[in-house]
This record gives structure tokens, C-alpha cells and sequence, in this order.
């Protein structure tokens, strides 16, 4: 425990500490801003949105740019990927999603529908999980959407426990912002019917006596949600399980009488699962970071703002293992002086994004309020293109991005070459996967017998007349790029034409894509394309790998 002093204590919500670190405090309104504009902002935009001097503003974004959690091009400022390793600390902390994750995804798996675990963030609730069904017609909340308590299934159970203060502080809300509009997650308000104060106390007042909430169609035209609590031993709320629907599929009333047994049985098995649960693998601390830091900022001077680089890096100190730290832990995991730490935790405190209680300092929900929402809705080819485009421009050839579709691969992504004679190809193009280096790097990942298996079935035809079609010669080949890592084809997609390629893994260590290099013969010779383009293009995969890892921690990254 931490010593008497060591105790930050919250100062009135108008009032700035004395001790508060300002660049971090600007650093977050960056982040917020980009945020609540789903993403990106244009540097002008961004200026105006935070009141920050534009100088201010530059070296803001450089210094976040330089953290990998924003990308400049050119005027705009667009959240990147790992910013997401903020919020997936704060998940890590809070366990919840490692610990009913399952029993939400089998629920969803079983019933059909979008599942999805929500907690209370001051008078609204913040999404911490969701397990959602891809259709064509889909219904869910991002993972870090916050909505006001008064639209949302999982809100009037959240509002039955509150006090007379709590209920005070919303009614100050609502007669301010009446339609919701400080809460950029709400669907555009003409779809939104906000209940009143005097029906919203009735609707808590009844999810309170009922022990559930129904949804019909509040929130926007369709949706239906059904919400139960999930408690801990002691009875208290640790989240509000639902399941969404639409009432293509059910009714309100369908979705209560049809589908409750069954929320109520997974409730059951999360509640459970919160008794006693066993201790987490710790996940390694940030304890190196402080040297980088001070090695960034000694190569780049003024332009890298130290201060908010520490203050952030204070939040990846949390996580699996450390959901509740004193400021000595913290310090140490930052590799942080003491009193560095301390600022940057009364700082972050006075924000709302971490509560301490006797010393003893948690990050908040509001910490999924820096840019989670909107980079949990990406999907890998997305994730992969500022990738794809940088090594396009060192090398100057065409990259692409493909997945293995059946026996062929489905190019996902891809940057063409700004040359007079470029290999043209468009996403979505297939080719017999037999015959591409992609292709080759993905089956090398199959395990043994599911590529014999693969190769026994598929059908190999002469593309032309340097093709591979004898099958113990691709199977050498295919067990080749297994143990180098990469594959070369020269010529056999199509005459003139050589590729090079390697796999994109993801936190499992499983091929789930492959990058590749697409240049004329006559560019490069095939020893040049190992020793010129494959660093490079190992070094494209790992970036966009990392990316994946930390995207798809805590929330579901489609690959295509």
C-alpha cells in the first residue's frame, strides 16, 4: 500500500489541479476530437474543435504520430491501430471480457443474434464486449460506443440503483442537451425518440422491480434489445448483458418470451464465472518505453512532446494482472520517477480516465473514449493499406493484400505502382492459388494433412508454359515456403509477371492473409527480389501483424 501521501485526491469538476500536466491534458483533447469525428479530422478542423493553437496542434499530432497512434497525410489526421492498445489495457484490467466473453459469443453463436456486455459510465453506459452475427442485415454497438442511460436497453438498469444525487445530475444533463447530441455514438436524431424524465424514472423504476429491460424500437426503427445484470456475489452490477435483434426477426415481446430463459442461463454461467476467478498471466509492463521516450526525445527535440508520451504511457501500465496498481507500481512499470507518475496520475484522475480509492489507482471506461469505437469497426484491409502504400512508394512496384478463398486467393487490398507499365489488378480479383506466391504462403500455413488434402483436389492447369503442375513438385515447393518463410513465383500466374510474398499473422500466430510484391521481369531478377524487396517486405507484414494484434485483442477484425 501506498504511504498517506501518496494519495491523489480528485479536485471539484471545474477545477484544473495545479499539479496537472497540460500537454497530456491536450493530447487527450486530440484524441478526443478525432475521436468524436469517427476517426479523422483535417488539421485546420482539429484546430478549431480543441481551441489549441495550431502550433499546439502540430506538435501534438507529431508527437502521436511518432507513438503510432495517429497517421499525417498531408492535413489530415487519422487514429491508427495501436492507440488501441490504451483501451485494450483498460479491458485487460477489468477482465470482464476475458471472463464472459465465451458465454456471450456462445450465447450469440447459439441463438443467432448480436450479444453484447455494457458497463455504467456516469449517466451513460459504455460497450465493453460484443459478440455480433454478420448477416446482411445486422444489428450491434462498437466496442467503447457510449449512449445516454435514457435510449439504451442497459440503461435503466443502470439508472434503479441510483442515489438522489445521480438522479439529480442527469436531470441537469438532459435540460441541457435534451437530444443527446454530446453523445456522437446516438444515431442521427431524427431516428431517436428520447423519453421524457417522468417516462425514463418509470422505465428504471420498472427494470428495477423486473430485473430485465426491453428496448422496442427506442433507440432507432427496428432495433429491439432485451437486458439483464450481471452481479457479482456481493450484488452488485458488474456490466448488463443483451441481446439485440430486429424486428425482421422478433418482436420486443418475442424477444422477452422466447429468448429470456436462455439470457438468463448465460447470466447464470457469467456470474459464475466472476466467483473466485483465477488469476490472470500477468502481460509484460511498459517498463522500457521510458528510455524510448527520452531517446525519441532526444532525436527529435521540440517536436516530441515528453510529457504527453509519459502521461500515456501511465495507462499501459494497467492491465491483465494489473487492474488496480499504488503509484509505486505504476511508477515502476512506467520506469517513471515517482513524482513524474504522480502528476500524470492527478492529471488523468481530474480527467475521469482512472479512480483511485486509498491510494490505490483503476483505470476507467472512459479511458475506450480515446479513439476505440471507431478503430474497432476496421477491418484488416484497412489495417493493411498505409502499410501497403509506404512500401509501394520505397520500392516503387505494386503490393497486395490477399486472403485464401476455396483453391483460389481474393485480393483484399492493394496499391498499384506509379509506373507507365504496372500489373493491374483490383480488389476483389481471384486466381488459382497453386499458382501465386500469396497463394503458396497460405497453403504453407495449413496444417500437413489439410494441405495434402488441398492439393490432392485441386485441379492444375498449365497458365503458361513455366507453371507448376506436378503435384510433388508444388508440394515441395508449398513445404519450401513453409520453412523459408516466403514464396517466389516467376512467371507461372502469367508471362513476364514476378511475385513475391509473405504471411500476415495474427495474435494466434495463424497466416490469415498474405502481402505480396508484383514487379515486371525485367525489373528485377529473382535473387534481386530476395535481397531488394523481401526485407522490406517482411517488415510490411510485421507492422500490419502488429496492427492486427492489438486491433483484434478485444474486438472481432474481419480479414476481408
Amino acid at each position: 500500500m501506498s504511504s498517506p501521501e501518496t494519495v491523489v485526491s480528485a479536485p471539484a469538476a471545474d477545477e484544473v489541479p495545479p499539479e496537472a500536466v497540460a500537454p497530456l491534458m491536450r493530447g487527450l483533447a486530440v484524441l478526443r476530437a478525432l475521436t468524436d469525428a469517427d476517426g479523422a479530422l483535417g488539421l485546420p478542423a482539429l484546430e478549431r474543435t480543441t481551441g489549441l493553437a495550431r502550433s499546439t496542434v502540430d506538435r501534438i499530432a507529431a508527437t502521436l504520430a511518432h507513438l503510432g497512434y495517429l497517421r499525417l497525410d498531408g492535413r489530415v489526421v487519422t487514429l491508427a491501430p495501436p492507440l488501441m492498445e490504451l483501451g485494450n489495457a483498460y479491458l485487460a484490467a477489468l477482465r470482464l471480457p476475458d471472463l464472459l466473453g465465451p458465454h456471450a459469443r456462445r450465447l450469440a453463436d447459439e441463438l443467432g443474434e448480436s450479444v453484447s456486455l455494457a458497463v455504467a459510465e456516469g449517466d451513460g453506459v459504455r460497450f465493453v464486449h460484443q459478440s455480433t452475427r454478420r448477416r446482411t442485415l445486422s444489428v450491434s454497438f462498437r466496442v467503447g460506443d457510449l449512449l445516454p442511460v435514457e435510449c439504451v436497453a442497459p440503461g435503466p438498469l443502470v439508472a434503479a440503483g441510483w442515489g438522489d444525487p445521480d438522479w439529480e445530475r442527469w436531470r441537469r444533463r438532459r435540460a441541457a442537451d435534451p437530444m443527446g447530441r454530446a453523445f456522437t455514438a446516438l444515431p442521427p436524431r431524427e431516428a431517436t425518440r428520447l423519453p421524457t424524465p417522468k417516462e425514463f424514472a418509470a422505465w428504471a423504476r420498472q427494470a428495477g422491480e423486473r430485473g430485465f429491460a426491453l428496448d422496442d424500437q427506442l433507440i432507432e426503427p427496428g432495433l429491439v434489445a432485451l437486458s439483464v445484470p450481471v452481479r457479482h456475489s456481493d450484488g452488485t452490477t458488474a456490466c448488463v448483458a443483451s441481446l439485440v435483434s430486429h424486428t425482421s426477426r422478433h418482436s420486443a415481446e418475442e424477444l422477452r418470451e422466447r429468448l429470456m430463459p436462455r439470457l438468463r442461463e448465460a447470466v447464470d454461467a457469467m456470474e459464475r464465472a466472476l466467483t473466485n476467478p483465477a488469476a490472470p498471466a500477468p502481460e509484460p509492463s511498459p517498463e522500457e518505453r521510458a528510455s524510448w521516450i527520452a531517446a525519441s526525445k532526444q532525436e527529435l527535440g521540440r517536436e516530441f512532446v515528453g510529457s504527453l508520451a509519459r502521461g500515456l504511457s501511465v495507462l499501459t501500465a494497467f492491465g491483465a494482472g494489473r487492474g488496480a496498481l499504488t503509484l509505486a507500481a505504476v511508477a515502476q512499470a512506467t520506469g517513471q520517477a515517482r513524482a513524474t507518475a504522480r502528476r500524470a496520475l492527478i492529471t488523468l484522475e481530474h480527467l475521469g480516465y482512472v479512480a483511485a480509492t486509498s491510494g490505490v489507482f483503476r483505470p476507467t471506461s472512459r479511458v475506450l473514449a480515446l479513439g476505440y469505437a471507431p478503430l474497432s469497426r476496421l477491418r484488416l484491409p484497412q489495417i493493411a493499406r498505409p502499410h501497403l502504400a509506404a512500401l509501394a512508394e520505397r520500392i516503387q512496384d505494386s503490393t497486395s493484400l490477399a486472403v485464401l478463398d476455396g483453391k483460389d486467393v481474393r485480393y483484399t487490398a492493394r496499391v498499384a505502382s506509379r509506373r507507365i507499365m504496372s500489373v493491374e489488378i483490383t480488389v476483389g480479383t481471384r486466381f488459382p492459388a497453386y499458382a501465386t506466391s500469396m497463394g503458396r504462403v497460405l497453403l504453407a500455413d495449413l496444417p500437413p494433412a489439410d494441405r495434402a488434402a488441398w492439393l490432392d483436389r485441386v485441379e492444375l492447369r498449365p497458365l503458361t508454359p513455366a507453371t507448376v503442375t506436378d503435384r510433388g513438385e508444388l508440394a515441395g515447393l508449398v513445404d519450401r515456403a513453409a520453412a523459408e518463410g516466403y514464396a517466389l513465383v516467376d512467371e507461372e500466374l502469367e508471362e513476364g509477371l514476378r511475385s513475391i510474398a509473405v504471411p500476415v499473422r495474427d495474435r494466434a500466430g495463424r497466416a490469415v492473409a498474405a502481402v505480396n510484391v508484383a514487379t515486371h521481369t525485367g525489373r528485377r531478377t529473382a535473387r534481386e527480389c530476395v535481397a531488394e524487396v523481401l526485407p522490406a517486405l517482411r517488415a510490411t507484414a510485421d507492422g500490419i501483424s502488429a496492427d492486427l494484434r492489438v486491433a483484434s485483442r478485444f474486438a472481432a477484425l474481419p480479414t476481408v
